[in-house]
């Protein structure tokens, strides 16, 4: 397992005045495509700041180094599926069509093309983008947004992932202050508001959780790489929000892919998890379903003073 980092030389403007200047200063990173933005804000949350006004990064290298926990040896990596099945017919948002799986070719029809013993089928599947668990791209909100060839493998896969809690909490909306005290920068962040288990009733769309407007502006304010959410909209749908889309404008305008329907986040640590939801490379197409899951790495101690188990790797505040 690599773990990269960043070794930098930057400026960093207080806002109550005065300025701080770091040479040669290395800190650990996500992912090797991370953001000059991302690393100001990692930047700024290893100093401590609290009132760092402006970045301003003037050598940046970013590197890998072979990381393994003291006294453990990795011996496999756990999965969880967060994606729903996709099947023929099935609801996914009501009013927007359910996909129609059919055969191209059958195995009977293809025993003409091959030799005897030999057959293959060919499915073939008509859906709307916006089918089962799906990412949205910039395209799906802008017009001149990037589309789903456009994004950067990085900003998709083997994310650092941040799992907010939200269960119980009595509340629709995600706010700001749910987001405020946690590590976010480059990080995959998963809401888990518990709005799956509607999934496939009419009661999946009925005052369903969602991101409200300030916590957008936090995640864009703090770098983060991808934001997911277990519920049939990120946004308020309700008649209230008046066709207002706050999230979607907010984090798509600022480069950042959105999951929705994402289910099975109870199965995922707060922190240490890693992330990955990729589409394929579509061009001139907005939204598309993924294979979106976690991974947990596990260990055994060198030693076997102490019994196997799952130990975080990832950055982050538990």
């Amino acid at each position: 397992m690599l773990q990269y980092r960043a070794e930098l030389d930057a400026a960093v403007t207080l806002a109550g005045g005065g300025s701080l200047r770091v040479q040669g200063l290395r800190i650990d990173v996500p992912h090797p495509d991370v953001t000059r933005a991302e690393i100001g804000a990692l930047l700024v949350a290893k100093l401590g700041l609290r009132d760092a006004e402006r970045v301003e990064l003037d050598q940046v290298r970013i590197f890998g180094e072979r990381a393994e926990p003291t006294g453990a040896a990795a011996i496999r990596a756990e999965f969880v599926e967060l994606s729903h099945v996709i099947s023929a017919g099935m609801t996914t948002y009501p009013g927007l069509p359910g996909p129609a799986i059919s055969p191209h070719l059958t195995w009977a029809d293809s025993r003409t093309r091959y030799a005897e013993g030999t057959e293959f089928s060919m499915d073939r599947i008509d859906m709307i983008g916006q089918t089962g668990t799906y990412l949205d791209s910039p395209r799906h909100r802008y017009e001149d947004g990037a589309d789903l060839a456009g994004l950067p493998l990085g900003r998709l896969a083997d994310l650092p992932a941040v799992v907010v809690r939200m269960i119980g909490s009595g509340r629709r909306a995600v706010e700001a202050g749910d987001l405020e005290s946690l590590t976010l920068a480059g990080h995959a962040v998963l809401l888990h508001t518990g709005g799956d288990r509607h999934w496939g009733t009419a009661a999946y769309a009925d005052d369903h959780p969602y991101l409200s407007a300030d916590a957008a502006r936090l995640l864009v304010e703090r770098g983060v790489a991808l934001v997911g959410i277990d519920a049939i909209n990120i946004d308020d749908t309700s008649a209230a929000a008046g066709g207002q889309r706050p999230a979607h404008s907010i984090l798509l305008a600022a480069g950042i892919p959105i999951v929705e329907h994402l289910t099975g986040l109870a199965e995922v640590p707060p922190t240490g998890a890693r992330f990955t939801a990729a589409p394929p490379r579509i061009s001139g197409f907005g939204t598309f379903p993924v294979r979106a899951f976690a991974t947990m790495p596990w260990y055994e101690p060198h030693d076997h003073t102490r019994s196997a188990g799952w130990l975080p790797t990832g950055s982050g505040d538990d």
